[in-house]
């Protein structure tokens, strides 16, 4: 019986992939418009230690639709999430960052949380309160693992709030990786649902996602600076906040 890298039997991997996906397919496909550009890059990039970096606005609404949106385009279908991709769960080695406290409370994060959430303890928040706290040297080596078996979706701002610096966490395990780096920018998600991403705001919203080619990056660049392209790939940078 074939395993993932943290002894996840993968038949059970590929019923949760599909769990989840039929459970979250029909509120982007029936109540919302979705714009979806680049998607064909899901198809090219290599199989393993791959790390796609994006703009985050709900804790579950944008990676669930990221998780669809790489389904269908490795199941031949990119840029259309109408097409069921995650029925036949093609690949089951991805992993997304999330916040530990964000994934211990309802069903739907429980869910996400066995199909492939990386949970870790915020080091500058706790229990909504600013705080101050040394990393846990298990949750990097955590994320790590995910990227020798396969993709980690991550949100290098590690919170839904626009604009704000990135975490250089992110930068330095890209420098310790040497990881392939695919940024993703989504906008859409605010405006149609709730802080969660659970609770319905705005019906009739367009779901926005772009992806971009993989970045060139100089893995011995200092890590402010990698940090800085990631942020600006993103379009999270001091230079989008004045365009918008």
């Amino acid at each position: 019986m074939k395993r993932n890298a943290f002894g996840q039997p993968l038949w059970v991997k590929r019923s949760l992939i599909r769990i989840f996906g039929a459970a979250s397919w029909p509120r982007f496909n029936w109540k919302y418009e979705a714009e979806i550009e680049g998607a064909e890059v899901f198809q090219e990039v290599r199989d393993k230690n791959v790390l796609i970096v994006s703009n985050h606005q709900t804790y579950f609404a944008d990676v669930t639709f990221m998780f669809h949106v790489i389904q269908s385009a490795i199941a031949g279908k990119p840029n259309n999430i109408r097409f069921p991709g995650f029925l036949l769960a093609k690949k089951t080695n991805i992993y997304f960052v999330a916040a530990e406290e964000t994934m211990s409370k309802g069903f739907l994060p429980k869910l996400m949380r066995a199909g492939g959430a990386i949970t870790v303890k915020r080091t500058w928040r706790k229990d909504g309160e600013n705080t101050k706290r040394e990393v846990d040297p298990k949750d990097p080596e955590k994320v790590v693992t995910a990227l020798n078996d396969g993709w980690v979706v991550s949100f290098p701002q590690g919170t839904t709030t626009p604009f704000v610096q990135g975490r250089k966490g992110t930068a330095h395990l890209i420098k310790q990786t040497e990881a392939l780096v695919v940024p993703v920018v989504i906008d859409g998600f605010r405006r149609a649902f709730d802080k969660k991403g659970l609770v319905k705001k705005k019906k009739g919203t367009t779901l926005k996602m772009q992806v971009k080619e993989p970045l060139k990056i100089n893995y011995d660049a200092p890590v402010d600076d990698i940090l800085h392209q990631i942020m600006d790939a993103i379009e999270q940078t001091e230079d989008f906040l004045m365009v918008k």
